[in-house]
């Protein structure tokens, strides 16, 4: 076998003695991939790191004899960051690692935890598969992976077929499957590609013993990926891959609570769906395996394991990462080379995000604990009464007949329908809850969902093919399999009961799915899949805890399987339902979620505690969701869980309006937190920020445009707009909307100054803008402003008095605004204004789109209106870039330049005098009322 090179160590330099020129021509696209195969031993330890130097030099000189299990390894020489753990699956004592063939050295923690390097490790020369029988084809290349003996993993696959596809100039895939097996692969349509694509972003290499896979970034030569760092696993039940990372700047892997950059000092995220308030260093209710990882001098790549079954992912110093899931399938890896690129890349693949309808951007709120139809109607009028926007009211269980889907009680919900249609009379629209599971108790026939679904056989089964009965807020539960003819029965239920209550979304919740009992009220059967030889690190450390059983029964495969999956299959079953039972677009909010899941709903982030730690950690939080593509996301406004304080309530209502999903709601056993229910002082903070959310809803809309069609991030973290920046890279409790407003909240009790880092350029106070009075004319006078930050890329601390949040536009961009209402029906009917941000050459852009907010098609029919403007050379104009009859008529009524530089002696608006125009010198702003018609060319100048 030639000699055992340190994973770490091992050179690719080229060819390197395996492939002939006869077989380099056979390749065909060698040059333009720079293809090379490496066998481990043949060329040298050149180019090695110095840690791994002398463990290079031993196994080159010096072979000795082969690690396998049972035989102790004599190359243990790893430094305790680079080693990858041997006992992933159990704490082992120094004997059963040797037996292994691993290495024992107790530094740190053992097992491989996040607290420290691993006890048990793989030696250097530990054996792997070998790569053999590369060969290209049209659309990258295949080979086989063998292995000449079993691990220590039960039922180890010793023959592997390896495809690479070369699908984009950017996106490079390949698989490792078993070729004499057909296993479960997660049914998530992606990407179909025929040819190879040459790319002059990235270059394909292979080691071929150990068996690895290298992506060398061909700009700077930097390696991206390499799987060859450590041993290969691949078992009936249990997957392990690692790869080096080339910085310890990672985000992603979702979802976790804590920082939007993971440490990778022994850090392990575990993903399996579950139904638990956010807690750090638990698994969360969804599952994301996906990074994004930053590189030296502002590049990015990312990384995206497709793969539905319970898995850690662990982050280590070296730095590297490594996946134990069960069952793997495909590995997508996109170049970039910017970080924006790379989340559309990633886009491309799961499925960019639904448009939502205008309304859902308005303020929603809730509680569990509105015992009536009367109480809800008393909440609504309060919120009208106190001048607060309210576009959605939703109710919790209260509503629900036994806490049963698709009912109502009679007691408090009587006139349910009414009170709704009242809501739609005012302009409002409704959302209730329902759970996935439907109640199984009571006589047969009492209840249509269960009986109905029993009929048509939609409900996932135990092993004796009856179904599965667990426990939910409505007693004995059975769980709906979402297959293809529960579709059907669910889109049946939905329009049955909007037959009756003529609600506009839907919020699911409880569909990790939660279960009140482990498994079933009758357990689960004794089997691999309930017991298999590798369980991650969930919560309750079964996974049956708080679930199914994973060898329930479902269509596609079993609950093992596709778990993972379950609130992805939901939302995706209601966006359907909705689309056909109102014909409109469809808005879901769900708790649950998967890669892809934001082409269908969004997300808000579960049971958080009115807590400042909590408040704080949303950011990071919205932001990662984000980035995963499911930007419809907040967190409970004021908190869930616990009694918020006025002060909390404040400051969480002040960032709550920059969520892109914003909902007031809490807990039955908490004290009620509507914004009316505090001082004057306080309500007047909260009136600010919501004032200030509907003055930006156009300006939010044309964001999730871009999300939708270009696969764009509506809320931003710093260093996606601002990569070469490394100061940006940590900033995750301050956020972006685009490209051009930065929100940096106060997040800690008691503060009146926030410091908040400010990237190079210039930032305007957006609160020098009057969009209290954009539709009043003539414009109110300014009050003294605030100057414009000139920052070098900074720290700058800011005042934030209790009615504050600090918002700044970014020079070079214009933003709409329009004026506020106490719903988006109100909203949408104001006249508009533009604050134009000029940079110091005096130009910026933006853009505008607009239809109607809530019908289907739009961009098919050309039912849309689309603008950009442009301000240049002391002139505004708008581009019609598309103009139908919905925002045709849209009146400007104001333009407020900040950036002017002196005061202007004419002001012209379509070549007619403005006079009423002002101009303050401290903060260079120049607010100039107009009369325009937006979907009609208009040029406004000054001199």
């Amino acid at each position: 076998m030639g000699a055992q090179w340190p994973p770490r160590a091992r050179p690719l330099l080229g060819v390197c003695a395996l492939l002939s020129l006869a077989a380099a021509a056979l390749l065909g696209h060698v040059l333009l991939h720079q293809l090379a195969v490496v066998p481990r031993g043949l060329c040298g330890c050149a180019r090695v790191p110095e840690e791994t130097y002398r463990a290079c030099q031993q196994g080159a000189h010096s072979p000795g004899p082969q690690s396998r299990p049972g035989a102790a390894p004599t190359q243990c020489d790893v430094p305790p960051n680079s080693r990858f753990d041997c006992a992933p699956d159990k704490a082992i004592t120094q004997g059963e690692c040797e037996a292994r063939g691993c290495c024992y050295a107790p530094v740190g923690r053992p097992g491989g935890s996040r607290m420290g390097p691993p006890w048990c490790f793989f030696p250097p020369s530990y054996p792997s598969y070998r790569l053999g029988n590369l060969t290209a084809t049209d659309t990258g290349y295949t080979a086989s992976l063998t292995r000449a003996a079993p691990t220590f993993f039960p039922k180890d696959i010793l023959t592997l077929r390896l495809d690479v596809l070369l699908e984009t100039e950017s996106r490079l895939h390949f698989t490792i499957r078993d070729p004499a097996s057909r296993r479960y692969e997660v049914p998530l349509e992606t990407p179909r590609v025929r040819g190879r694509a040459p790319s002059t972003l990235y270059s394909v290499e292979f080691s071929e013993d150990p068996f690895g896979v290298v992506v060398r970034r061909q700009l700077d030569g930097r390696v991206l990926l390499d799987t060859a760092v450590a041993p290969l696993f691949f078992a009936d039940q249990f997957l392990q891959l690692s790869t080096a990372l080339p910085s310890q700047h990672v985000a992603g892997l979702a979802e976790h609570l804590g920082p939007l950059l993971l440490s990778t000092n022994w850090t392990k995220v575990t993903l399996w769906n579950r139904d638990v308030a956010p807690t750090p260093d638990v698994n969360l209710y969804g599952s994301h395996p996906f990074y994004l990882a930053l590189e030296d001098g502002g590049l990015a790549h990312g990384v995206f394991l497709l793969n539905s079954n319970a898995m850690d992912e662990v982050l280590q110093p070296s730095p590297a990462l490594s996946w134990s899931p069960a069952q793997p399938r495909d590995v997508y890896v996109f170049l970039g080379p910017e970080p924006k690129s790379v989340v559309q890349q990633y886009l491309e693949v799961i499925g960019r995000p639904f448009m939502p309808p205008y309304w859902a951007l308005g303020f929603h709120l809730c509680r569990w604990g509105y015992p009536s139809t009367a109480v809800t109607r008393q909440v609504v009028e309060n919120m009208t009464r106190a001048h607060f926007p309210l576009d959605v009211q939703w109710n919790d269980l209260d509503y629900m007949d036994a806490r049963r889907d698709f009912t109502f009680n009679q007691d408090g919900f009587g006139d349910f329908p009414a009170m709704v249609h009242e809501l739609h009379q005012g302009g409002r629209r409704y959302v209730m809850i329902v759970d996935p599971a439907i109640s199984s108790s009571g006589p047969s026939g009492s209840y249509r969902p269960y009986d109905e679904g029993l009929r048509r056989g939609v409900f996932i089964t135990n092993e004796t093919g009856q179904p599965l009965i667990g426990k939910g807020w409505a007693g004995a539960t059975a769980f709906p399999d979402f297959n293809p003819e529960a579709l059907d029965w669910w889109q049946d239920m939905v329009a049955e009961f909007h037959a009756q209550v003529p609600f506009d979304g839907m919020w699911i919740d409880m569909n990790e799915p939660s279960n009140f009992v482990k498994g079933s009220v009758d357990g689960c059967p004794d089997n691999e899949l309930e017991n298999p030889p590798y369980v991650p690190g969930v919560v309750g450390g079964s996974l049956r805890a708080a679930t199914i059983c994973a060898s329930s029964r479902q269509f596609l495969s079993t609950h093992y399987n596709l778990h993972n999956l379950y609130g992805l299959t939901e939302a995706s079953a209601s966006h359907r339902a909705l689309v056909k039972v109102r014909g409109t677009r469809p808005f879901v909010i769900s708790r649950s979620t998967f890669a892809g899941h934001g082409q269908y709903a969004g997300h808000w982030t579960g049971d958080v505690w009115s807590s400042w730690e909590q408040l704080s950690s949303s950011v990071p939080e919205t932001l990662l969701f984000n980035l995963l593509g499911v930007p419809l996301v907040g967190a409970d406004v004021c908190g869930f869980l616990g009694n918020t304080s006025e002060e909390l309530c404040v400051r969480w209502t002040q960032l709550g309006a920059f969520y892109p999903f914003m909902r007031n709601h809490n807990d039955l056993h908490s004290l009620p937190q509507e914004p009316y229910r505090f001082s004057e002082t306080a309500q007047q903070a909260m009136r600010k920020a919501l004032g200030l959310r509907y003055a930006l809803l156009p300006h939010l809309y044309t964001l999730f445009h871009g999300a939708h069609t270009r696969g764009d991030t509506v809320a931003r973290p710093l260093f996606l707009e601002f990569p070469e920046d490394p100061r940006t890279w940590p900033v995750d409790r301050q956020l972006l909307w685009g490209e051009a407003l930065l929100i940096t909240p106060v997040l800690e009790a008691g503060k009146v100054e926030v410091t908040g880092y400010f990237p190079a350029g210039t930032w305007y106070d957006l609160q020098t803008v009057p969009v209290e009075a954009l539709g009043s004319l003539p414009p109110p006078p300014l009050a003294p402003l605030k100057p414009a930050i000139h920052s070098e890329g900074q720290w700058v601390t800011l005042p934030a008095p209790l009615d504050t949040i600090n918002l700044h536009l970014r020079a070079g961009h214009i933003i709409p605004l329009q004026g506020p209402g106490l719903t988006t029906t109100e909203s949408r009917k104001q006249p508009m204004a533009l604050a134009v941000a000029l940079t110091s050459s005096g130009e910026a852009r933006g853009e505008l789109f607009w239809d109607d907010g809530e019908s289907l098609g739009v961009l098919e029919r050309g039912a849309y209106t689309q603008l950009v403007f442009l301000a240049r050379n002391n002139t505004v104009v708008n581009d019609l870039v598309h103009v139908s009859s919905e925002g045709a008529a849209l009146q400007l009524r104001r333009v407020t330049l900040l950036g002017v530089a002196s005061a202007p002696k004419q002001v012209l608006a379509n070549g007619v005098p403005v006079s009423n125009f002002t101009y303050s010198p401290d903060t260079q702003t120049l607010d100039i009322p107009v009369s325009l018609t937006m979907g009609q060319q208009f040029l406004i100048s000054w001199s």
